[in-house]
């Protein structure tokens, strides 16, 4: 019987294009370990079932089942039935925070929880498919109405039967102590920086949230994530201002200090090196474009 194959990150992929959107319809790979990305994660199971290991819970899915995660914790798809083919999309946080979510299930998300829904019907078949099919047309308008349509579709939720797992914050250990430790280490910091990037917060504070020294902190936050501690907290401070300067009443000024960063320079500075753009021109780009949140 063939070796089964197995997911491989890298610089190509989710990992390393934090601020890029992607969808996907296929067949997915076992992780050998878990990983990390910037974006929110929507997974939709088309065929067969799956199992997911997050930072403190486990999953099982099957078809028809919907779920939506912060892939900015740790998470591992381990397992998966042979004729398993899934659908859904890496969401910058420029998209989910245009999502229209009641605040606890933003929360939640955020610091670790994810919501499943079974509440599907024949048309997420068809329209995962289709969204996908847009977002490859290499056509930006084609893919915005995706996107749309997607948020659409997730907002609706709220309006039908859906779980968080798990239901507290405090989930079962698993795995040898060292690994599980790390996880836990990882896990505090990124809750910690989820609730607070919006504010004046260094590595001290973020290490002093999980009890461990400041330079042990960065360095297993950055083996686990692949980024710095500061390049974690700009990412999303970043995303975060992308999605007010898409509101046609936005002033550069008002989103630096309203997403946490200090001066207008240093907020520049990091979004002209992450995104390759000023904050001037991406606003007037999207706002040309018609993708402006009222």
């Amino acid at each position: 019987m063939p070796e089964r194959p197995f997911y491989q990150p890298g610089a190509s992929s989710v990992e390393g294009l934090p601020m890029a959107l992607q969808m996907f319809h296929n067949h997915p790979l076992v992780m050998l370990k878990p990983h990390w990305h910037a974006q929110v994660e929507v997974n939709f199971i088309v065929r067969g079932s799956v199992h997911y290991r997050m930072a403190e819970h486990e999953i099982s899915l099957s078809a028809g089942d919907m779920c939506l995660f912060w892939g900015g914790l740790p998470h591992q798809m381990d397992d998966l039935s042979d004729d398993a083919i899934y659908a859904g999309a890496h969401l910058p946080l420029v998209h989910f925070f245009r999502l229209h979510l009641p605040t606890d299930i933003r929360h939640r998300l955020m610091t670790g929880a994810t919501l499943v829904t079974s509440a599907t019907d024949p048309a997420d078949h068809h329209n995962f498919e289709r969204w996908n099919r847009y977002f490859r047309s290499g056509d930006p308008a084609i893919t915005e109405h995706a996107v749309n349509e997607l948020l659409l579709r997730l907002e609706r939720v709220r309006f039908e039967p859906y779980r968080l797992v798990p239901e507290t914050a405090i989930g079962q250990e698993t795995g040898g102590p060292f690994d599980q430790q790390s996880l836990r280490n990882v896990g505090r910091m990124c809750d910690f920086i989820a609730e607070n990037f919006l504010y004046d917060i260094d590595c001290v504070d973020i290490a002093a949230a999980a009890d461990i020294h400041p330079k042990y902190a960065m360095s297993i936050f950055k083996k686990s994530t692949g980024m710095t501690l500061n390049e974690y907290m700009n990412l999303l401070r970043l995303s975060y201002a992308q999605a007010l300067l898409m509101h046609e009443d936005a002033n550069v000024l008002r989103v630096a200090m309203d997403s946490g960063f200090g001066s207008l320079s240093a907020f520049n500075k990091s979004f002209r090196k992450l995104a390759g753009m000023s904050p001037s021109d991406f606003r007037r780009e999207r706002t040309s474009a018609g993708y402006t949140v009222l």
